[in-house]
Parts: structure tokens; sequence; C-alpha cells
């Protein structure tokens, strides 16, 4: 057994090694914990509160252990700082001869094949004047680069479309065929990945893994002895996504790109081929104009009322079946052919799939629409029998951390959703002291969330917050439509009011952009959705005041969250105290977890929901947060500010 109580001392290795490190009696009982789950094969669900230091806490006895470790993150934030910056402190600390790596899925690298393609096409695939600059970079980066990892290309944005080009999917990745595969930069990765005792991957990775879908990783799972999930609240999403099946547009509209360059350069005298693609590209793009609205989720119910989008299907099968069927007498004249004429099959098998299967008890079949594509989901209403195979197909070490797991520190939530019936849970706080540092305020005379002149009222109640916080606020949303009209309403009120606090609204940059920002400035508002309640790290004066504008509940007409309660409901149990509440509960968490970031931060979390005071499920919420202060009152809050 592990004793890892010298290391965490004063004095200790981790003290005298680590500049600026500071012992915690959490961190080290939280330490020990994995350290005994890992030397006993067992599993671990741990929360652990800001502060804590959670990711030293798995590292180190993850280390010290030996064994193949695989640690999964939920954002690439994380993943890149903990290879980057912790896992380099922790090896020098400890001096521990462990070999590391880090594995991204293969949109991040750049593919030889796929870069030559397109400088070899450009007058084809409709690239603007930036896109042809940046394609140069991108072709003079790959000549220099070690790893073809587009995140070191600072010149080229993260999300600049070019990317879509010089980059490979799982369909049209030519494997062992291509041209490129000796100086394959996603081959090189997995490489170093199997031969590393660490591998640092994410969610997404990690059950493309599990459901074996060539994503390179395969042979990572059997030979690990230790599985370590940061930021493990995500997993029920991500794990649901990849147990289901999905299909989109856009899927079609590349296989049709990536045809159309293969049968201008391998099949010229083909006069079938091109018509076939564009009339395939055609009822794609209609297929997705069916639909009138956007970024939304329609459940099957709704869309076989509507007929244009079942003719628009029908008629996708008819040009998909078309194409498929040339592109097979065209495959034997290049790989590119070859690939797309597989795409196409496997494509064409899923969407009739989606369109024919008959209705069961353990999948549902919805509709995802964006702005400009549409996908076709069979999403599963429970994960947990899947996941629990995984759990017990060999032996190995399990361990699940995150800042936000539990309700009043119970996991039965997670673990039923998760499949985990024989997890050990554990909880640690944090070690910052909240009843000083922070206050929860609830205002008093707001209506209820579903009342039209609800969020006027919320920006009305939130003024003299923000006045009395000098702006330093997030402005969280639980809906994209609620974020534009805080927006609207805040720049009206700023206006007239006379008050010179910048406003940031989520869309406007990338998310690190608008964060670098938000600290310079120093007095900004930044109102968000989605994209800002977790994975964000504002610590000091800057962030001062975090604002929520209703409780996170899914909305009930989301398919999937509707067929799960149904289900539960049947089953006679109370969907919304098993299942919608701890899921609120978890979600609020992750936003009020932005305010306190370090143990010198100080500031008010505003949460605008009356139910949280006049529902009897409200009480739960609250004592579900870190331990505020409470009030109802302007002025406690107002005095809040006048001591900082």
């Amino acid at each position: 057994m592990l004793n890892l109580e010298s290391l965490f001392s004063a004095d200790g290795i981790l003290s005298r090694h680590i500049p600026g490190y500071r012992a915690r009696s959490q961190q080290q009982e939280m330490a020990q914990a994995i350290a005994d789950t890992i030397v006993n094969n067992r599993i671990l669900v741990a929360e652990a509160g800001t502060g804590t230091g959670k990711t030293f806490a798995y590292l180190i006895p993850a280390l010290l252990a030996g064994g193949k470790v695989i640690i999964s993150t939920g954002t690439k934030t994380l993943q890149d700082q903990i290879f980057s910056r912790d896992l380099p402190t922790i090896r020098a600390a400890l001096k521990v001869p462990v070999t590391v790596a880090l594995l991204k899925g293969r949109a991040n690298y750049i593919c030889h094949y796929h870069l030559e393609k397109t400088i070899q096409n450009e007058h084809i695939s409709f690239i603007n004047r930036d896109e042809i600059k940046f394609l140069k970079l991108i072709k003079n980066y790959s000549n220099i680069s070690k790893t073809g990892d587009k995140i070191d290309l600072h010149e080229v944005p993260e999300n600049a479309a070019i990317w879509q080009q010089v980059t490979s999917t799982r369909e049209n990745c030519l494997g062992s065929e291509c041209p490129g595969y000796k100086k394959c930069f996603v081959m090189e990765a997995r490489k170093k990945a199997l031969s590393a005792d660490v591998v640092v991957v994410n969610h997404h990775l990690f059950f493309a893994d599990v459901m074996l879908r060539d994503e390179g990783v395969s042979e990572l799972l059997p030979a690990c002895n230790t599985v370590i999930f940061d930021e493990a609240h995500q997993l029920p999403e991500t794990a649901s996504l990849f147990f289901g099946e999905s299909v989109s547009t856009g899927q079609l509209l590349d296989l049709a790109r990536d045809s159309k360059v293969e049968a201008l350069q391998q099949a010229k005298d083909n006069i079938q081929l091109p018509e076939a693609i564009a009339s395939m590209e055609k009822a794609a793009r209609d297929l997705r104009l069916s639909i009138t609205d956007e970024n939304t989720r329609l459940a099957l119910a709704i869309i076989k009322e509507n007929q244009a989008f079942e003719s628009a299907l029908d008629l996708l099968l008819e040009k998909l079946t078309t194409l498929t069927s040339l592109l097979e007498s065209q495959a034997e004249r290049s790989e590119g052919l070859e690939n797309c004429w597989q795409r196409g099959t496997d494509i064409l098998n899923r969407i009739e799939r989606w369109h024919n299967q008959t209705e069961k008890d353990d999948f549902v079949r919805w509709v995802e629409v964006y702005s400009h594509a549409l996908q076709l989901n069979a999403t599963p209403l429970s994960i947990a029998e899947i996941f629990n195979k995984q759990l017990t197909a060999s032996p190995r070490a399990w361990i699940f951390t995150s800042a936000t797991l539990s309700v009043k520190k119970n996991f039965s939530h997670f673990n039923h959703e998760m499949g985990l019936t024989t997890a050990q849970s554990t909880c640690w706080d944090s070690p910052f002291d909240f009843s000083s540092q922070a206050l929860l305020y609830v205002p008093t005379g707001l209506p209820e969330p579903n009342s039209r002149e609800y969020t006027e009222q919320v920006v009305n109640a939130a003024l003299p917050v923000l006045r009395a916080s000098h702006g330093r606020a997030f402005f969280l949303c639980t809906s994209l439509r609620a974020m534009q009209q805080i927006n609207e309403l805040l720049q009206e009120a700023f206006e007239r009011e006379q008050l010179d606090y910048p406003i940031l609204v989520q869309g406007q940059s990338s998310r690190s952009n608008m964060l670098d920002n938000f600290r310079q400035i120093g007095n900004a508002v930044l109102i968000g959705s989605q994209s800002f309640w977790e994975g964000v790290d504002v610590r000091g004066e800057a962030l001062s005041l975090v604002v929520i504008d209703k409780l996170p509940f899914a909305p009930p007409d989301d398919p999937v969250l509707s067929a799960r309660i149904d289900k539960l409901n049947k089953e006679g149990r109370n969907a919304f105290m098993e299942y919608q509440l701890p899921r609120a509960i978890i979600n609020l968490k992750q936003g009020a977890g932005r305010l306190i970031r370090d143990e010198s931060d100080r500031g008010v979390l505003m949460i605008c929901d009356p139910r949280i005071i006049t529902k009897s499920y409200g009480k739960r919420i609250w004592q579900s947060l870190p331990p505020m202060k409470r009030t109802r009152q302007l002025a406690d809050v107002e005095k809040f500010f006048s001591k900082s």
C-alpha cells in the first residue's frame, strides 16, 4: 500500500520542490483514497471542491503506483494544462521516470494527404483570400512541426474553416493505404500514446476508443491499469453521444466535396459522377432547408408531422443510393475514390437505420438543427448497463472526479446514470472560507420564470448589484435567447444610467479571447450561456459577481430528456426528484463555482430565480451550494462590496 503522508507534509517533497506549493489536508486525504483505489483495482467517485488541488491528488498516486494510466478530461484546455504544466511539475518533484503522451482527436492534427489535395484544388474548394493565406501558413508549419497539432500554429485561428479541409475525419482517413501514412502526425501521436506510461486524452476520444470506432486508440484501454476521469460530471452526456448513433448533412457535404476532388483527378471520363455528386449535395442541403427552425432539437413525433422533411429525406436516400453505386463502379481507380464509396455506403446505412428503425424502449430518435446543418440521432435512454460492461471487462482502477458530482453529498444520481453500482463515493469540501469570502443573494419581488416580463425584471434587479460591484461580473444565462435579450436590456440601461462597464457577449470572439479581454478590462460584464458555466477560471477582483438568471433545468421538450422522464415515470419513479432536479443542481454548482477561485477572492452569487425560495425543493438546491452567507436584502450586498 502506498503511504503518501510524508509527501504532503509542510516540509515534504512537494513543498520542497514545487514553488508556492501549499499542503492541504483535503488533498492528502484524496490522494490516499485514490492510491488505495489503484492498488485494489476499485472504483472511486470523488467530489473535490474548488481549491482542493484534485489534479495533484490523482496525478501523484497514479505516477507512483506504476502501470499504464489513462487520464481523460472534459476539455482540451485542461488536457493541455495537465500535459504541459502539471505532469512535468510532479514528475520532476517525485523524480519518477515515467513517460507521458498527449493524444487528441484526429481533427487536431494536420493531414498531409488532405493538405496536398486542398493545395492542388484551390480552384474548386471555394477558398477565400484569408484561407489561401492560412493554407500557406499551414503548409510551412507542416514541414517543420514535430506534432502537427494545430494549437501550436497561432497565426491560424483554431476555428478557421480551412482546418476542415487539411485535417482528416474517421470517415475520410485512408489509413495504411494513404500516401502520407509513414509521416502521418496522427499515427505518430498514437505510437507515442501506446508506448507511454501516462496518456492524457479527452472524454470524446476515450469513448471513441470504447466503441472501437477506429479512432486509433483501441489498443489503449485493454493495456491500462488505471483510468482517471477529470471533469467527470460531463460523462453521462458524452457517453450518450458515443453509445448512440448519428449522421449529419455536414458529413454528406464533406463526402460531396471529397468525391468532387477525386472525380476530377481520377475519373474525368465518367460524366455521370459529377451530376450524381451535385444531385446528392443539393438533396442534403434541401433536407436542412425542410426545417425552418434553427439551433433546436426536435422529437421524432414532431418531425413525422413535417411532410417536407419526409419527402426530402426520401429524395436524399434515392440520390445517395445512386451516388454510392457510381462510386463503387469507380472505386478501384484510387484509394480516395474507394474511401468515398465506403463512406457513402456507411452514411447510407446509418440514415436507413434511423429512418426504418422500429421504436424501442431503450433508444430515442430525434433531430438536431443547426444554422447550416442537420443531424439525425438515435440516443440510448440509459447508458448505465452499457458502461457497466466496461467497468467489469478486466481488472483495473476507475477514478471519477469533479467539483460537482453530488447533491448534498449524495452521489446516487451520478452513480445511477453511469452504472457505478460498486463505487465508493467520497466528498472533500473546498478549503476556501466561503462564509467570509462569498454572499448568496436572492432578490425579492421577482415573478415566476415563465412570466413574460421575467428577463426584464431580472435585469432591473441586477442593475443596482452591478453598480455596487462596479461591473466585474459574469451574467450566466440558461438560454441563448435570454442571453441576447439581457445584452440588449443591459446596453440600454448602461447608456441610460451612464454606467461605464464594457459588455462582452458570448460569440463575439473565442472563449479564450473573451476571458483575456475580461481580465484585462477589469470592470467588464460578460454575458454568456452554457460555454461560460464551467471550465472557466478568472481569479482576482476582475470577477466579483456572478448573476444567474434562472435555475438551469433542462428544457422539458428536449427529446432525449422527455423520453427519459417518460421512462422513469412509467416505472413508477419520480423523474423530477430523481433526474431533473439533481441535473439542475449539478449544473448550478458549476455556474456558482466560477465565483471563488482562490483563497483571496471575494464575491456575490446572485441567483434571480425565486423558486429557490418558494418551492419545496429550493432548500435542497441552496444546501448543495458552498456554505455562503445568505441574504435577500440589497443593502447587505452593497455593504459587502463596500468592504472590498
